[in-house]
């Protein structure tokens, strides 16, 4: 078998906000919702049972990179998975513009590094970075830009920091958008429509190395 990111036995918890939430039942601890993180538990499930994967899922949705660091604790650390995937920062730059409440870059990048260090320090976790994406789909969002781009910026940086394995979401969305449309990959440029999920799930996968053959 092809040589993978992951390991027999690994349990990998998926977190973020709502693009990674998605439908999970909340009630349901193995709850995986409707969204790219099923398709990436089936998908990994089907190529390499022989891995005997465990997947979990706790997005939030409306969570920002402060709010999931505040919940960390019991939604991440106490679950003690072996990988860590975390796509998060939409949120940090939407609220800016739609309520006027700004996270700065820095803030961004100490919420999302000290998750990422304390995951290191405690459970020697590896990590999976997805990058917070947009593709505008009315006039005012392309200002988001601005504030959105120095984000990705810094899951580039720690990425590399950390030697995770970095889904590169932003230009994956980009480039589909230009085939197409950018409401076919997210409606309303942040959430991924069902083709958008499969995009997202197929790039988290490749990257893992669990890629279509």
């Amino acid at each position: 078998m092809t040589t993978t990111f992951l390991r027999p036995g690994d349990r990998v918890l998926l977190t973020g906000d709502s693009v990674t939430d998605w439908g999970r039942d909340r009630s349901d601890p193995t709850s995986l919702g409707h969204g790219y993180a099923g398709i990436v538990a089936a998908l990994a499930g089907a190529r390499r049972p022989d891995l005997a994967l465990e997947f979990l899922n706790r997005g939030v949705g409306g969570d920002t990179s402060a709010m999931l660091r505040a919940r960390w604790e019991p939604d991440a650390l106490a679950l003690e998975p072996q990988v860590v995937s975390v796509l998060v920062g939409i949120n940090d730059t939407w609220r800016r513009y739609d309520s006027g409440v700004p996270t700065s870059t820095a803030e961004y990048e100490d919420n999302l590094g000290a998750m990422l260090s304390s995951a290191a320090d405690r459970l020697g976790a590896r990590f999976v970075l997805v990058e917070p994406f947009l593709v505008a789909v009315t006039p005012d969002q392309h200002a988001w830009r601005e504030d959105l781009d120095p984000r990705i910026a810094v899951v580039r940086r720690l990425a590399a920091e950390h030697r995770a394995v970095l889904v590169p979401a932003d230009g994956l969305f980009a480039a589909a958008a230009v085939r197409t449309s950018s409401a076919a990959w997210a409606y309303d440029g942040v959430h991924p429509t069902t083709a958008g999920f499969g995009l997202l799930a197929e790039a988290w996968l490749d990257a893992v190395g669990v890629g279509a053959r």
